[in-house]
């Protein structure tokens, strides 16, 4: 929790909310006033990277790294420390989201990766500078945002590894079908093929689209900022499913008669 307010008052309600645990209260750096935050962080400097962006970050890094791992409640914060607090915390390669609903907290709400502004009571400039307004100034709509979030990744995950699958097993069988056996009857024709792409491409799409996020999406650990969006575990689905399709596939039609029109009805 990062507020102006006196740091006995924050300290206090951050023990009611349960920001701030109790045995945690007297540990070094979980609370601190902004001067004291400034003092240890030495504030930020400027870096030239070549570009006409400058880059900013932490001058003792060291510092703000253990303060970052105990820090719960910043008191008698102003504008600069929360803005230094979000540039060193992204600079330690976290995602950050802000909340805040006064001018002062304009300068971190952009600079965060997600920046949630009020829409009741929030300014208007708190409200330009974020990237989401919160029509009912309810902290619990964060929580809803990011189930919501969470959950149209996870869909086209899930949209991904299923196409995926599909059009390896189509290719290769079209491929390899096509160059062992006649290449003027190929076992999937371009209209059958065609068919297969209208009829995955829409309904599997609004299945996995229209499917409602489950509270167990926010027992997941956030997604990195440069995490791949198919994962190694995908990598293994789609080849090992891809895989059974083309085995099931190739004893169809390479030992079974008539096969042709057998893998047709088979694969559409």
């Amino acid at each position: 929790m990062v507020t102006g307010d006196n740091i006995d008052t924050a300290k206090a309600i951050a023990l009611e909310a349960g920001i701030l645990k109790q045995e945690h209260k007297d540990r070094k750096y979980a609370v601190m006033d902004g001067k004291t935050f400034r003092e240890a962080c030495g504030g930020l400097k400027k870096i030239d990277t070549g570009s006409d962006l400058l880059r900013e970050e932490i001058v003792n890094k060291e510092e703000f790294k253990l303060i970052a791992a105990n820090l719960q409640v910043l008191g008698r914060s102003t504008p600069e420390d929360k803005y230094m607090l979000v540039t060193g915390l992204r600079d330690l390669g976290n995602t950050v989201a802000v909340t805040g609903d006064g001018t002062n907290d304009a300068p971190a709400l952009k600079r965060a990766d997600v920046g949630f502004a009020m829409g009741i009571c929030g300014t208007e400039v708190a409200k330009e500078a974020a990237d989401i307004i919160l029509l009912d100034d309810n902290f619990k709509s964060i929580v809803t945002a990011v189930k919501w979030g969470r959950n149209i990744f996870s869909s086209v995950r899930k949209f991904l590894q299923f196409q995926l699958v599909i059009n390896i097993g189509a290719i290769f069988i079209i491929m390899t079908a096509t160059a062992v056996l006649n290449a003027d009857s190929p076992p999937l024709g371009a209209l059958q093929l065609l068919w297969i792409n209208v009829l995955m491409d829409t309904f599997a799409a609004l299945a996995l689209a229209t499917e409602p996020p489950s509270m167990a999406l926010l027992d997941q650990k956030p997604y990195s900022r440069s995490e791949s969006i198919i994962t190694p575990v995908m990598w293994r689905n789609i080849l090992g499913h891809a895989l059974y399709q083309l085995l099931v596939f190739f004893l169809i039609l390479f030992l079974v008669p008539g096969s042709d029109t057998l893998v047709n009805m088979f694969y559409v």
